[in-house]
């Protein structure tokens, strides 16, 4: 498909670019390789392909959930500079 420099400037006015004359240029020119690209790659015949979301097979590779022992909340309060009721206490920032 052959861009034109109207229509870079146009997609350039549209993401609000200001593209010097030589920029244009090369835009043409890479929008044309990219849009080539994609073409190339929509002629591949994938009827015979599944979909997939990886590459290689996977299963669930999370750990079991189980429950551990963790700290009580005085220890996790002793080294508090400030609390209140069992927890955090922090200065008011908005008012």
């Amino acid at each position: 498909m052959k861009i034109t420099k109207e229509q870079v400037e146009h997609v350039a006015n549209l993401a609000r670019l200001n593209l010097t004359e030589e920029e244009k240029e090369q835009m043409t020119t890479d929008m044309e390789v990219i849009i080539e690209f994609a073409n190339r790659i929509n002629e591949i015949n994938i009827d015979n392909i599944n979909p997939t979301a990886h590459i290689i097979p996977i299963n669930n590779v999370f750990r079991e959930d189980t429950v551990n022992p963790s700290f009580s909340r005085d220890e996790l309060l002793s080294n508090a500079p400030n609390k209140e009721n069992g927890c955090f206490s922090v200065p008011r920032i908005v008012e």
